[in-house]
């Protein structure tokens, strides 16, 4: 039985190591580490193991990330993400980021005008 033990522990390691890599890439430089996130669609999932494994790896990768790990499960997909508090310059550079997206996409449309036909 402990061969049986040790293999488990070795697959989740392993998993952990790769979440942990899956969310560290998905991390924004700017950012100084918050503002994580990794979705994991259901393909996903079923790739990596039982559900509660893969909860139970993700929760451990962000603790390594120094995350306050959340996860939630929504139609099929896993959202693991940051829970802790942003600090405020942190949140500054976020909005303004997210201010310069929404306007980057919206510009094309305010540039056209109706036309009179």
């Amino acid at each position: 039985m402990p061969a049986k033990d040790e293999l488990a522990k070795r697959r989740h390691d392993n998993l952990v190591d790769r979440l942990e890599s899956l969310m560290e890439a998905e991390l924004k430089p700017g950012y100084q580490g918050y503002y994580g996130q990794l979705i994991l669609s259901s393909s996903d999932l079923e790739e990596m193991g039982e559900l509660k494994d893969v909860r139970r790896a993700a929760r451990e990768a962000g603790r390594r990330l120094d995350w306050q790990p959340k996860t939630q499960l929504v139609d099929g997909r896993l959202f693991v993400y940051d829970d802790r508090k942003v600090p405020e310059e942190i949140s500054r550079v976020a909005m303004r980021n997210a201010a310069e997206a929404v306007d980057a996409l919206m510009r094309p449309h305010m540039n056209q005008r109706p036309s009179n036909g």
